[in-house]
């Protein structure tokens, strides 16, 4: 199919030739009728990425920050290498669109093949053929509604969001100032509210647009269309002034804020709209005692997984006004004739041309505020389903797969490329002779594209069984988000196929036991977890250098890990376990290398979500030897990540970060360093997965061991909740 994408570092946009999306639980899968462009988010994101890596940074100071942070903890090599790989890359576009069901997600019931949806979302309703859209980002398409008319439903949605910010009333004024796509349509909304308008704008056709809409009265910024405003207002509130000013401008320009506060009344209200600078002048402010309120996109709902993803409603009692509801509200208003958006229609271009249309919107060849992308009627054909993973079968457990590979490379299959796999893994095997990237599949389709074009995939898709029932790939990569694991993982053993797994193996007990349950079963050990810092160069040089010791030693593990983001997929626990369900596991595996020894005991504490939610276990180790994980997400962003403390017999050991490793013996102190950045040992964990593959070898780690680390990691958990020791 196509889908429209920009390369964010060149700033390239193209069509581009991609794989269907599946369609999953939870949502529909639509075939495009007719996608809107926003000429003010899209065309502003569009812009963006034209801009010298200079500008770009100065467009986005919370992304330069975040980069200081990285280099601080991973040196400067690395972090240009990451954050290069991620700005070569095809993003999407658009977010809202008319289309047809073609394929129904479990768990949709009030939605069917052949309804026609107004679809939104930046990540699910975007220009390209088909796409995958959550039930709660989509609402069915009253009858009578044109489809051109039906894809301005999103946009609609934002600005009566932003219209219900203000709490308006009937027989108030109200200024628009902005009078772009959102800024028409908020005029037209507050029109049919009953509520008497006057905007702003630099574009005179776009004022004589909003006064046929209804606005009694629009003009430029400049001195003397300020003075034509003025005086409607005047006339039209007894002097008062505007009872709401919405703000719908965007830009770097402070005049729209400040002009609001001219043309509002004493305790007006100000909502934000658009994105504008928004340098309060505090004495204007503050005088008006002006109450200052921001839109947040479609409505309640946005940015909330549980409901745009799980499909978890809120109840009408308490939120009236979801985001679905606004895009149904405003349909509804569509198809009763109290909003008229045909005349806000500027033009129609088929997806071939989406390019070129861009092009001349971004040069102001074309002028208008609503452009339609037109996609053909012809059946796109959406990817199948996965076909369920077939019942354990009673026969005699098949003896290990013998060696395949011999005389020919080793054809490695990925399911999932997000930004480690892309960063950290993928970099390497491409450099790797011998290996050959054969298949890719993703849940979206630009992240396949983005990987076959980076590193050469044979063929993307963007459904895992392509992956696992290829009878030409060795070797499987799983990684994708933690929930997922366990079963992947034994989907690719029972096929026969080595397994690369990043952490963690499995999230709960029954988990494991069902990977064990499959590697007993198939006779298919073949498996590794992507447990790297044992490779680390600077890890088996401190090894050596600390030698022998004899009885049990003592180990402290600091782990500063930093607070994530509220919308950080790694916060979901009731999907995606814990922090340390999901991470710790390559801490316990890292004792257990320098130990040589399993663990066999685990005790632990956690300071209350509150706080921090601090964690510090305890382990005990086969020979009595004793590791200390203090896992904490309070301390500096700048602070050395990882701090590693090895004592007994006589010597000690300290690992700073990946970056220098220290050792004391009785011939003194030997200090290593790592000038070129961190080396965390993915490259020399993976060369040693692929020749084990190659070879028929054993894995580099025995499988029993990543089982047994992989319990140890769950067992933290148990311990923290149940106050006990608990042996893995």
């Amino acid at each position: 199919m196509r889908q429209v994408a920009q390369n964010y570092r060149t700033g390239e946009l193209a069509v581009l030739d991609v794989p269907p999306p599946a369609c999953r639980p939870g949502g529909v899968l639509v075939r495009t009728t007719y996608s809107l462009i926003s000429t003010g988010t899209e065309m502003m994101k569009v812009s963006e990425a034209r801009l010298s890596l200079l500008g770009k940074a100065r467009a986005r100071p919370d992304q330069v920050r975040k980069l200081v942070d990285s280099v601080a903890q991973q040196g400067p090599l690395a972090t240009y290498q990451k954050a290069m790989n991620r700005l070569d890359s095809y993003t999407p576009l658009g977010y809202s669109l008319c289309g047809v069901v073609v394929e129904v997600g479990d768990g949709v019931t009030d939605i069917a093949v052949g309804d026609v949806v107004a679809a939104a979302g930046n990540e699910f309703a975007l220009h390209a053929e088909l796409n995958w859209v959550p039930v709660n980002l989509c609402v069915p398409v009253p009858d009578g509604i044109a489809p051109e008319h039906a894809a301005f439903a999103t946009v609609g949605a934002i600005a009566m969001q932003g219209v219900r910010r203000g709490e308006v009333q009937l027989g108030e004024t109200a200024c628009v100032i902005g009078l772009g796509l959102v800024g028409q349509l908020v005029v037209r909304l507050l029109v049919a509210a009953g509520v008497r308008v006057v905007g702003v704008d630099t574009v005179p056709a776009r004022c004589r647009m909003a006064e046929k809409a209804g606005a009694i009265a629009c003009a430029g910024p400049d001195p003397d269309g300020v003075a034509v405003i003025s005086e409607a207002l005047a006339a039209s509130t007894a002097g008062l002034g505007a009872d709401h000013v919405f703000l719908a401008a965007g830009g770097s320009s402070n005049g729209p804020v400040e002009l609001a506060a001219r043309l509002a009344r004493d305790r007006a209200r100000v909502v934000d709209i658009g994105k504008t600078r928004l340098d309060l002048p505090w004495n204007d402010y503050y005088e008006k005692e002006l109450d200052v309120r921001f839109s947040r996109s479609y409505g309640p709902g946005r940015y909330d997984d549980r409901y745009e993803l799980d499909g978890i409603d809120y109840p009408a009692g308490y939120v009236r006004w979801t985001e679905r509801r606004n895009l149904a509200c405003f349909l509804d208003l569509i198809a009763s004739d109290g909003v008229e958006v045909a005349t806000l229609v500027s033009g129609i271009r088929g997806i071939g041309e989406a390019a070129s249309l861009y092009e001349e919107l971004r040069t102001g060849e074309l002028d208008g505020v609503g452009f339609l992308l037109e996609y053909p009627q012809a059946a796109v054909e959406p990817s199948r389903p996965e076909v369920a993973r077939p019942a354990p079968s009673a026969a005699a457990p098949a003896p290990r797969p013998a060696p395949r590979v011999s005389g020919r490379d080793v054809r490695l299959g990925f399911i999932g490329a997000g930004n480690y796999a892309t960063s950290m893994l993928l970099p390497q095997l491409a450099r790797q002779e011998g290996v050959e990237l054969a298949a890719v599949a993703t849940t979206r389709s630009l992240s396949a594209i983005n990987a076959q074009r980076k590193f050469g995939f044979g063929t993307a898709r963007t459904d895992a069984a392509a992956v696992l029932d290829d009878p030409a790939i060795d070797a499987v990569f799983v990684v994708t988000r933690h929930h997922s694991h366990a079963d992947l993982v034994c989907r690719a053993l029972e096929r026969g196929k080595a397994v690369f797994v990043e952490k963690p193996l499995a999230l709960t007990l029954d988990q494991v036991d069902q990977v064990v349950e499959t590697i007993e079963r198939t006779g298919n050990d073949r498996l590794m977890v992507g447990f790297n810092r044992r490779f680390a160069p600077l890890v088996v040089d401190l090894q050596q250098r600390l030698g022998r010791v004899d009885g049990p030693v003592s180990a402290r593990y600091l782990v500063s890990a930093g607070r994530l983001a509220p919308s950080s997929w790694y916060l979901d626990e009731g999907l995606e376990g814990s922090r340390f369900a999901g991470e710790g596991g390559h801490f316990v595996d890292l004792l257990s290398a320098v130990t040589g020894q399993p663990p066999v005991e685990v005790h632990a504490v956690q300071a209350p979500a509150a706080t921090g939610g601090d964690l510090h276990a305890t382990i005990r180790f086969a020979d009595d030897s004793v590791g200390i994980i203090s896992y904490v997400t309070g301390g500096h962003a700048r602070f050395p990540k990882e701090t590693l403390d090895v004592s007994g017999g006589g010597r000690s050991a300290r690992l700073d970060n990946f970056t220098r490793a220290t050792v004391w013996t009785p011939s003194g102190k030997d200090v290593k360093r790592v000038l070129t950045g961190q080396d965390k040992g993915q490259r020399a964990m993976l060369l040693r997965f692929v020749e084990a593959v190659r070879g028929g070898g054993p894995m580099p780690v025995t499988w029993d061991s990543l089982v047994l680390t992989t319990r140890a990691t769950i067992a933290v958990g148990t311990s923290v909740t149940t106050g006990e020791r608990v042996r893995p």
